[in-house]
């Protein structure tokens, strides 16, 4: 008998068109021997729209509005055996959505409250790494608050960090409202950027020597598995939203050509961070690779990656020999599994 899917997509931040994105990828790769996949696009003001209105956006690829009342659309998911929530980012990634399934008593794809909630959140996902004794990048804490009332504070903290670095606000990914900041010239826009998107920002520092930005892929409940390490490579300042997303900006090498050692650490890192974030079904986990002093430092840990045709953790895996259907169909099991 095959197994009834509601695939979630769309939600109420800034990744709502990357969700969209994914969506469609996932719908054309579940089988359909195995799978009655009902999609639902929760629009940017919350709501869940009905079937016509959610075909239209995924399509157009923006969410018109109108639709339900989450509570109502969620309390009529109980006839499905699981929920893939591909939502990204705040209001969908962050714990809310999957706290909402717990409710319910519906099985979802990926990583519960605990783990959707500290994983979304950069300050946080920094502070349990580190008891982990996991390296990261210098950085520091800045509050919206601080900013309007003590911003020579801020810019005092940028200071100490040094030039460059990066600005990013706390709860999005997708690259959403990061900056890269040269010199003090450049703080205070990125600053208001940033705060426009997140109440609290987390400034970064550079590392010494330019890194190389590797990534690996988790599958898996709790004994989770690590794909091939791969590596991005592209022709801009940083990996933002545009190169991101943008075919052709940025080449995935795929095993990336790293010492057998490192490539070894690497994957052992990022099991390492999935357990200690108490992460489930999959993950993918962002590295950087000093070469020049061997360093291994953890960037971020994404608990629902991108799986646009672009996206680096389907192809992780397919270099492991596990198709995007296959990897689409073991996610369902793993969410069924752990129920």
């Amino acid at each position: 008998m095959k197994k009834r899917i509601l695939l979630l997509a769309g939600g109420q931040s800034g990744e709502h068109e990357v969700s969209l994105m994914s969506a469609r990828s996932v719908l054309a790769a579940l089988p359909v021997d195995q799978f009655d996949v009902t999609p639902v696009v929760i629009s940017k003001e919350g709501r869940w729209l009905p079937p016509t209105q959610t075909q239209q956006a995924l399509d157009s690829g923006e969410a018109p509005t109108g639709g339900d009342l989450v509570l109502h659309r969620a309390a009529s998911a109980e006839g499905y055996d699981a929920v893939f929530p591909i939502l990204h980012g705040p209001m969908g990634e962050d714990g809310t959505v999957q706290g909402l399934l717990t409710l319910a008593g519906i099985p979802f794809v990926g990583s519960g409250v605990l783990g959707s909630a500290v994983s979304m959140d950069k300050v946080m996902t920094k502070q349990v790494l580190a008891s982990a004794g996991i390296a990261q990048v210098a950085w520091r804490l800045a509050v919206r608050r601080d900013w309007h009332d003590r911003p020579d504070t801020v810019r005092a903290s940028a200071e100490a960090l040094g030039y460059p670095l990066f600005v990013k606000p706390a709860n999005l990914g997708s690259s959403v409202g990061i900056s890269k900041v040269h010199g003090p010239d450049e703080l205070d826009g990125a600053l208001e950027l940033a705060f426009s998107l997140d109440r609290r920002v987390i400034l970064e520092a550079m590392t010494a020597h330019k890194p190389r930005e590797v990534e690996v892929g988790i599958l898996g409940n709790d004994a989770p598995i690590a794909s091939p390490v791969g590596e991005l490579r592209f022709d801009a300042d940083f990996y933002d939203y545009e190169t991101k997303y943008t075919e052709g900006r940025a080449a995935m090498h795929i095993p990336a050509p790293l010492p057998p050692e490192v490539a070894a650490r690497v994957r052992d890192l990022a099991l390492s961070a999935f357990r200690a974030l108490d992460c489930a079904g999959l993950a993918r986990v962002d590295f950087f690779y000093v070469e020049e002093t061997g360093e291994v430092l953890l960037n971020e840990v994404n608990t629902m990656p991108g799986f646009t045709t672009t996206s680096m953790y389907p192809k992780l895996f397919e270099a492991a020999g596990l198709g995007y259907s296959d990897l689409v169909a073991r996610l369902v099991e793993l969410a069924l599994e752990r129920r």
